[in-house]
């Protein structure tokens, strides 16, 4: 990775004031049932993503294509907090609000734990579940329907419960700890 993404302090920071070096950062290995946790923070007016079940392929230009995520985002100040479902800790464009929405504030850390098994999906933010639901079932094919990733450029989106995991870069700068990964 260039110069946009840094260690400091122990955490993974990623600094837009860098003139090169951005893209997600995303994992090597592919992983189908996990548990992911982490600890995030955002900068005011930030906005991020952890992204997963990602199928790289020259033929996409952006892990989203193919990835669902978790929100990261400073829900007060973004300009992305305008859906519901684009608040902090939501399965982005598909699922949540503000009832399970409940970051700390910008510049403090928040827990997530994301487990995904044989298709079933669940996020936690600071030990709040925000999202429950099976990849591939009925309602999650409806919350697509539903949702940006129904259009063509999302044609493969969300089609495998398996790939790799990335950290996205977005608009504000995001710091990223304590990361562990464990196969289920």
């Amino acid at each position: 990775m260039g110069a946009k993404w840094q260690v400091k302090d122990g955490a993974i920071v990623f600094d837009p004031t860098q003139p090169t070096g951005g893209g997600d950062l995303v994992t090597d290995g592919i992983y189908e049932n996990y548990e992911l946790n982490l600890e995030w923070k955002i900068s005011k007016g930030g906005n991020s993503g952890i992204i997963f079940d990602i199928q790289e392929d020259p033929k996409y230009g952006a892990t989203y294509l193919t990835g669902p995520e978790m929100q990261v985002l400073d829900n007060i100040d973004a300009s992305d907090n305008k859906k519901e479902n684009h608040l902090a800790g939501c399965l982005y464009d598909m699922s949540g609000d503000a009832t399970v929405s409940k970051p700390v504030p910008v510049g403090e850390w928040n827990k997530v734990k994301l487990i995904q098994n044989k298709g079933h999906l669940t996020f936690w933010l600071n030990g709040i579940k925000t999202f429950e639901g099976q990849i591939g079932s009925e309602e999650w094919n409806t919350m697509i329907a539903n949702s940006k990733f129904k259009n063509k450029e999302f044609s493969d989106f969300a089609k495998v419960a398996k790939g790799k995991i990335a950290l996205q870069e977005h608009p504000g700068s995001s710091q990223w700890r304590n990361i562990k990964i464990r196969t289920l």
